[in-house]
Parts: C-alpha cells; structure tokens; sequence
C-alpha cells in the first residue's frame, strides 16, 4: 500500500516536493475511501490535474524510474536528461523515496543519485511518525566509487553478520547498481525486510503509460474463468457491442506453418529460456498474441471479441477492428480486477485517453462505491468531468502546476476552502484552483498578419 513519495531534481521537479495518500482529518464524507493498515489510514484513490506541461505525469515517470532500477539493480549509463534543467544548483544530487507498507510493514526507501552512482541508499521501517524509524540497511558511495554498508543492530551483531557485509562491500555492492534486489535475493533470514520491500516494488507497485499494454490479456482470460466473467460483465455493462470474449488456441506448429519453421524455432527457443513459460507476441499489425507452454505443447492463445448482427447471429472480431476506446477499455480490465480484490497500487498515466468521458466516469464509480474494495488507484486526467464530490473526497483530489523557476510544484484542492456543495469542476475550469492552461488573447497572436493561401 502506498503511502507517499518525495522527489528531488528529477524530471521537472526541482526543490522536494511530496505525494500523499494521507486523507485530511476534517473530512468525513465517503468513508469507505479510507483504509485502515497498522494505525494509519491511506486514501484509496488520487487524481492528479495540471495543464500540459506542467509536470503531472513526471510523478509517474519518477516513480516508474524508481521501479526500474530496483527491480533490475542497474542505474542508467547517463542520468543528465533525467535531471530538473531549470534546477540551477547543479551540484544538488537527484533523489527518489517512497514510503509503503508490504507485508504489514510500512518501509521507507529513499536514494540519492548522480549520473554515475548511487550515492545514498536507505531502507527503514517506517515509525510512521509516532515513533523514530528503525534501520534495515543503509548505503553509500564516496568519490572513489567505495562502497560502505551499515546494518541494523541484529544483523551487525550476529555472527555471521560481519563476514556477509564484507562480502557485500567487497564483491557483490557495485557502486552503478541499486543493492535492495541484492540483499532480497540472498534470501537470508537477517535480510527478511528487504525481501519485503523488494516485493513491493516488483509485484504490487504497477505503472500504467499511456500508450503501455497490458501483457497475456488473452492467457489470463484463458486460465482465469472468475476474471473472464468479470471482463465479459464489464464489456458488456459499457454497451460497446462486445457480447464476449473468446480466446482461440492453435498449437504453435498449426499457428506458423510449414513456411515459418526458422521464427517457429526461434519463438521456442526465447519461451524456453522463460521463467513464466509465458511470452508475449506482436504481430505485424500490432496485435498481441502469447506463446504458452501448457505440458507437452506450445500454444498460441490470440483474443477475439464477440459480437450480434442484426439477425442475433454471432459475430466474431479481430481486436484491430474494434474501436480504440473499446480497446483501451480492455486494457484497463486487469487493472481495475487487481485494485478491487488485491492489496495493490496503479497509477496510470491519462486515463481517460481514448475513452468516453461517461464511460471512464462510471468506471470510476464502481471503484469509489465498492467498499470492498482493497487496492488504490491514482491516475493523472484532464478530463474535468470526473470533477464531482460524489465520486472524489476533496484529499483525493491534486494539482500540478509550474512554479516561478520552472519547477512542479504539487497541491491538493483540500488546501483550498471548499464546501461539499461547491461544483468543483466550475471552479477548477474557471481558474480558482490553478493548475490550468494559460491563454493569451487570440488578438494578440495576430493572426490576420500571416497569409496563409498559397
């Protein structure tokens, strides 16, 4: 579960700037929007609002660059791109924490880095600002690219914990690579926290772009009849035309023919080398197919819709001949399935794109009156309509804005003074939040000074 994030001259965030999920304690409207986990209670969902450019889905660039190298341990040949260029203290290091709660535990992690190393690295486990945070791990990288690693009480005095962190310093610690997948994967008994942390960010933090996929949509209607039901419903329920979803299988020879045999082998061989026996496929029109082993046999598992003619026939659809919006609806159906029924964090990146304002709307809905609910779910939009107290606490609601020198600068709407009967959405269109394009006056372009007839 996540709780917040800071982040430091990264991307077009200069100054620190903070993220949270921790609601306001003066409202009390939508209750079920609340989660209780180890004495603190997080937020369920976020919006975040700005107008083009003003760095809103740089949170989410930052947070999935976070991802990245700890779950791959390696950081970025050249981090220069990636630095706030308006950020004129050049010497200031990038950083990067978030602070999370995995297997009941609430961790902060926190790095500092600068195009060649990592320079600091830290895990506690949170206090959670009742009580001081207690060390799991902390690293750091001197000029000469050394690597000292200090550890929590236990570990330091148990026997083997000194021979462990010299082996770490010496041999496995690079100072170009993130060391928490490391100490996770050492699979020691001192190290359990990391193992946890670790967890977090590689199974339960997910970060949507706009134009991402999600990835064996078809394997898992396939093997999954509780999510296939969902889907269908759901597909269904938004009126879109599609009646079902049907997965076709073809065993892998059946699938490429005689004329394809040398792209046969080479798929084989790529699945074998696969941990999941599970390997995405995109055709040459870029639709998805998986590649599965499924006991003696490779399959190709490839998703087709289903749809009624006008005779009540069946009508059978390649995904390339429905819409965009019923396609990016798809994609989102894993999403939504994970934050109702699992302990898990999306944030996705313009999530009305593609979309009709009333469908995302009141796919919205259902999430935000599900009580059951178990996940979170935070997005960046610009679309307006979702503006509505019946669907949004005030806390759930943020904006992003450029400050004087360039930077983000992020605030949410329960900064300001506003009533549960307020139209939120006028207000924030009419410039009383900020976060909103500026315009200048169509007269001042001089338009009527460029000839543009040939």
């Amino acid at each position: 579960m996540f709780i917040r994030c800071m982040i430091r001259n990264m991307y077009s965030f200069g100054e620190e700037k903070e993220f949270n999920m921790i609601p306001a304690p003066r409202f009390t409207r939508l209750k079920g929007h609340k989660y209780q986990k180890q004495g603190i209670e997080l937020l369920k969902m976020a919006s975040l609002y700005g107008a083009n450019g003003a760095g809103k889905s740089n949170l989410l660039h930052a947070l999935s660059f976070l991802r990245k190298i700890v779950v791959s341990s390696d950081l970025p040949s050249t981090m220069v791109l990636r630095r706030m260029k308006h950020f004129h203290t050049t010497d200031v290091p990038s950083a990067l924490a978030v602070e999370f709660i995995s297997f009941d535990v609430p961790y902060i992690y926190a790095l500092e880095f600068s195009d060649q190393s990592v320079l600091k690295e830290e895990l506690y486990i949170s206090g959670l600002g009742k009580q001081d945070d207690r060390l799991v791990f902390e690293r750091s990288t001197d000029e000469k690219f050394k690597t000292t690693l200090t550890f929590s009480d236990k570990f330091e005095k148990h026997p083997e914990g000194p021979i462990l962190k010299g082996i770490l310093e010496n041999n496995l610690v690079k100072h170009n690579k993130t060391s928490l997948k490391i100490l996770a994967k050492l699979d020691n008994p001192l190290l359990m926290d990391t193992k946890r942390a670790y967890e977090w960010f590689e199974n339960k933090l997910v970060i949507i772009s706009p134009t991402m996929k999600p990835s064996g949509l078809a394997h898992k209607l396939d093997v999954d009849a509780e999510f296939h039901r969902y889907a269908e419903q759901i597909m269904c329920t938004f009126s879109v035309g599609i009646k079902k979803l049907q997965v076709i299988k073809k065993p892998i020879q059946a699938f490429f023919g005689d004329d394809n045999k040398d792209e046969m082998e080479t798929l084989m061989q790529k699945l074998a080398e696969s941990s999941s026996g599970i390997l995405g496929l995109r055709t040459n029109s870029g639709e998805e197919l998986v590649a599965v082993q499924e006991e003696d046999t490779v399959v190709i598992k490839q998703l087709k819709t289903e749809h009624v003619d006008k005779n009540g026939q069946a009508v059978v659809f390649d995904l390339l001949e429905e819409s965009d919006g019923s396609v990016r609806l798809m994609d989102y159906l894993p999403a939504f399935k994970d934050v109702l029924t699992k302990d898990m964090t999306y944030f996705i990146d313009e999530i009305e794109r593609s979309i009709h304002p009333i469908l995302i709307k009141e796919l919205l809905g259902k999430f935000s009156a599900d009580d059951g609910s178990k996940g979170q779910l935070i997005f960046t939009t610009h679309e307006s309509n979702l503006l509505d107290q019946e669907l949004f606490r005030l806390d759930e609601i943020w904006f992003a804005e450029k400050d004087s020198l360039g930077g983000t600068d992020l605030y949410s709407l329960c900064d300001f003074k506003v009533h549960n009967t307020i139209d939120i959405r006028k207000g924030y269109l009419s410039g009383r939040y900020g976060a909103i394009p500026f315009l200048a006056n169509l007269k001042d372009l001089n338009w009527d000074a460029y000839d543009f007839k040939e």
